[in-house]
């Protein structure tokens, strides 16, 4: 909306090459709302926007384009332009965009950091993809035990500028392991001459830089906290992670569970950034897996199809059944694949989920077994002589496929995290694929019990 309203006028000044009016007008906006103006110019355009700005407003605008913004941008700046720009980036936004590029870019990106920012910059990359290492920034105001209140107040001074955050002090010892945290409002109320030992606190908690960044998004949510440190393997301080890279972390992994739970790969680009033929691939492979599945509905059809010419007004009620299990499972294995995100079920409570969910819809399958008996009796009986054995093979199967599908619906998510994968591959239309099949099955095992007797 901004940009709608704004571009007209910045259009007008570019032409009339009145840069000094249109360095004004860029500088009344937040970093965001400029990346949000920027992102409906040209690459060209941009670049000139951005040689306007002061070097450290560039780079927070640049940070806030999107990943495609971003990359036509990095062909559009000349070298000087490109070096200032990535030296004043934050190092987890640059690694954000390093690690997306192909890898002769990357270092081609690298070689315009000035010393201390690339050795930055190949410490993080340094860490495995999707790691807490990776968002991590390594400015922190790190402080030692046997400090007084003035050494640090005046550490502070000397370098709190430059820190990612100074509400929360490090406590370290001589080999660099995290011994505490010491709070600023504990820093600030205390005497001068105090010792930074006496002030710490020593229950702190901490990330490890190569655990998944999904644990740092399950940290974050049960301490509610907003800044965190990160320690290596040795127990050494490295790093420090805030609450909005987490926000963005937990946005990725909602995202990309919706696209699974969807039945298709996650896609790694925005939707309309993405190229069409590989959308048609991530989308592809998983509706021909689904395809397949779907043909064992006509292997149990040919099955069964010496049943079905004296139950073929059963035939009707076929996908009333199905899809009521098939609802089902859905719904159970969509409770249950966030649930185990957001760590509200273990593991540990396999069983006790799977007797829930089971009882859970055998009261279901009971519930829609009377709906259906009720409408068949009103709307049946008085023209077709077999309502009674219509209305209770229906009933009967509607229990059983409601109970099978929401058992389904919860073993999957739990057995394909006890395999170590993502449970959201198991996604609604993996579920119904398989109840289909095998809620075919137990409605025509049923109604030839019922048939038959």
């Amino acid at each position: 909306m901004i940009g709608n309203i704004i571009k007209p006028e910045l259009i007008e000044l570019i032409r009339e090459r009145g840069f000094s009016k249109l360095r004004e007008v860029l500088l009344e906006f937040e970093p965001v709302e400029l990346a949000e103006i920027l992102g409906d110019f040209d690459p060209s355009d941009q670049a000139v926007f951005l040689r306007l700005l002061p070097k450290e407003t560039a780079a927070d605008v640049f940070e806030f384009l999107d990943l495609e913004h971003q990359e036509k941008l990095l062909e559009a700046l000349n070298r000087d332009e490109l070096a200032d720009l990535l030296n004043e980036m934050d190092p987890d936004d640059r690694t954000a965009i390093l690690e997306e590029l192909p890898e002769n870019v990357s270092s081609r990106l690298l070689d315009l950091l000035n010393p201390d920012e690339r050795k930055i910059a190949d410490d993080l990359l340094g860490y495995s993809e999707g790691s807490i290492g990776r968002i991590m920034v390594p400015e922190y105001v790190e402080v030692k035990s046997d400090w007084s209140v003035d050494n640090v107040l005046e550490h502070l001074r000397s370098c709190g500028d430059r820190k990612e955050s100074v509400h929360q002090l490090y406590v370290t010892d001589a080999e660099g392991k995290l011994r505490g945290l010491l709070r600023l409002r504990n820093l600030v109320t205390a005497p001068a001459d105090s010792i930074v030992e006496e002030l710490l606190d020593p229950q702190i908690i901490s990330l490890n830089a190569e655990d998944h960044q999904e644990m740092a998004v399950a940290v974050f949510q049960k301490y509610d906290r907003t800044v965190l440190p990160v320690i290596d393997s040795q127990a050494r301080l490295v790093g420090v992670v805030t609450v909005d890279d987490i926000m963005d972390v937990a946005e990725e992994e909602v995202t990309e569970d919706f696209h699974k739970m969807g039945g298709m790969e996650a896609l790694e680009a925005p939707y309309l950034s993405l190229p069409l033929f590989r959308m048609i691939r991530k989308r592809g492979g998983w509706l021909i897996i689904l395809f397949l599945g779907q043909q064992l509905t006509v292997f149990a059809m040919e099955f069964i199809k010496e049943d079905l010419d004296r139950m073929i007004y059963a035939i009707s009620f076929l996908p009333l059944i199905i899809s009521s299990g098939g609802n089902t499972g859905s719904q159970t294995s969509t409770l249950i694949i966030r649930a185990l995100a957001t760590r509200e079920v273990e593991l540990s409570d396999t069983w006790k989920v799977l007797i829930r969910e089971f009882i859970t819809s055998i009261g279901l399958g009971l519930i829609l077994a009377l709906v259906s008996w009720v409408l068949i009796f009103l709307f049946q009986s008085h023209y077709d002589d077999a309502y009674l054995k219509v209305g209770l093979s229906v009933s009967l199967s509607l229990m059983g496929v409601v109970a099978f599908g929401g058992l389904i619906g919860g073993v999957f998510p739990f057995l394909l995290s006890k395999l170590g994968l993502d449970p959201a591959v198991c996604s609604s239309p993996f579920v119904t694929t398989l109840i289909d099949v095998c809620g075919l099955l137990i409605y025509f095992q049923i109604a030839t019990m019922v048939y038959a007797t």
